[in-house]
């Protein structure tokens, strides 16, 4: 199975800077993004942060990828059980890890207190692949002309939407839509989501931003999926839709797509 990407990242309509970021890794099938936050423009601190933690985490791993892989650095959170597969445990140690140093150094510099990401991405084997998302930025499968949301939301909103307190058509009027309760920073310990999907030929992945999610609806962005079939394409076209509805964040779009040799 290959893997081909493409991503993309704009300012939109409304914001002064980008504090997303992402990242396509040119020497494994990895893809991430990562919305920063916070004020002073630490959102952009801890977004780059983040990816680039991760990324030279990844290069320096990359010669061991044997079982003996261990969590070096940071213990095991919530008493979940460890991951069996190596990639797995190499990308949940690379999460803790960017997110201990996000956290350390928001403590030691009074800028950036308070500073965060959200997270997103994947690692893509022959077999499948391994999704960890950190906050409501959002992974989508594209697969057989239906678009499927494959993570679940850290937000407020998405809370209260599980526990029945919110209907979904009162979530676009509630005040605190946007508070996340999950994020790399804000603490010192983070429990990342992972999940593992098979794959397919010809599913293509979608890694976002809010700041494309919120303005599109699942419909929109199916459509437009559907409607080009060039990856750069795609990234552009919703980029420019996410704009068109108002742009009110910084747009950050990673597409994956798999192909059968």
């Amino acid at each position: 199975m290959r893997v081909r990407f493409t991503g993309m990242t704009d300012t939109g309509m409304t914001r002064d800077g980008n504090e997303d970021s992402f990242f396509i890794s040119e020497t494994e099938a990895l893809a991430l993004v990562a919305d920063g936050m916070g004020g002073h423009r630490s959102g952009e601190v801890a977004s780059s942060m983040a990816i680039e933690v991760i990324r030279d985490y990844y290069a320096k791993t990359l010669a061991d990828l044997s079982d003996n892989i261990r969590f070096r650095l940071l213990s095991w959170p919530f008493g979940r059980r460890k991951p069996e597969h190596a990639e797995e445990r190499r990308l949940i140690e690379a999460t803790m890890i960017a997110n201990h140093k996000i956290f350390n150094h928001a403590t030691r510099h009074e800028e950036c207190r308070g500073m965060g990401t959200t997270l997103v991405g994947a690692y893509f084997l022959e077999a499948g692949a391994y999704f960890i998302h950190v906050g409501d930025s959002r992974a989508y499968r594209f697969r057989q002309g239906k678009l499927s949301l494959l993570t679940s939301d850290h937000s407020l909103a998405n809370e209260y939407l599980q526990m029945g307190i919110l209907r979904p058509d009162e979530i676009d009027h509630f005040p605190y839509r946007n508070v996340i309760t999950r994020a790399l920073g804000l603490n010192d310990t983070v429990e990342p989501e992972v999940q593992f999907e098979t794959l397919q030929g010809g599913d293509i992945y979608l890694f976002c931003s809010d700041g494309l999610s919120d303005p599109l609806s699942d419909q929109e962005i199916s459509k437009i999926i559907r409607n080009n079939k060039d990856l750069d394409e795609i990234c552009r076209t919703l980029i420019a839709a996410a704009n068109t509805a108002g742009g009110p964040d910084n747009i950050t779009a990673v597409l994956a797509q798999t192909l059968r040799d």
